[in-house]
């Protein structure tokens, strides 16, 4: 059964979501604050964290950033603000939904993210698709700007423009932490950007997510 972490702080509603999905999901432990959240999952090791976008301490956005396993992370919260799906999806999130969401959905929705797909409730997904829309987009072939980076910084490039931190770049492309603070030292410096955000909008522009 699918091993989850449910990070809320309001205790009536995490005690909610264990009533709800009791015998459709595992739910190994739960936490109100981004510290505890960040200390659970750590010991834990769970498939999905569940978690709320708005809390004290950084919110959903922070747990992310702090938490260094490999971790599926599914947004689960009352806001639908276009600026609220955005900061979470780019720190990392593999889904966002709304707390109007039905346990049976919930359920589903949890073991699509464990399985690697992205899931949102249906309106979301525009917000997602138009933040990652703009001008006509170069072809990817013969772009002067790509051509500079080698086969290595193109992974870390993309692996940065989807959000992913330094530590996650580095278990995933089997390289060291060091290296991959290189290669994104080297990105930058070469396309003449300054910020992760940057990059995610150069990289959406060119069809490269």
């Amino acid at each position: 059964m699918t091993r989850v972490v449910v990070v809320d702080d309001h205790e009536l509603f995490r005690a909610g979501v264990r009533s709800q999905l009791e015998g459709l999901v595992e739910i190994v432990a739960d936490a109100a604050t981004v510290d505890e959240a960040v200390g659970k999952i750590d010991v834990e090791q769970p498939d999905v964290v569940l978690l709320d976008v708005h809390m004290p301490g950084g919110g959903g956005v922070e747990v992310i950033k702090r938490t260094e396993s490999d971790t599926r992370f599914l947004a689960l919260s009352v806001s639908d603000a276009a600026e609220d799906v955005i900061a979470v999806i780019r720190a990392g999130a593999r889904g966002y939904v709304t707390k109007t969401i039905s346990a049976e959905e919930l359920a589903d929705a949890i073991e699509r993210v464990k399985e690697g797909d992205a899931v949102f409730s249906p309106r979301l997904a525009g917000f997602v698709l138009d933040a990652f829309a703009g001008a006509a987009p170069a072809k990817p072939d013969g772009d002067p700007d790509l051509d500079q980076l080698t086969p290595r910084e193109r992974e870390v490039l993309q692996h940065l423009a989807r959000g992913y931190m330094y530590k996650e770049i580095a278990r995933r492309l089997d390289i060291s932490t060091k290296t991959v603070e290189a290669h994104a030292s080297a990105v930058l410096r070469k396309l003449q950007l300054s910020s992760r955000h940057e990059i995610s909008r150069w990289a959406a522009e060119r069809k490269l997510l």
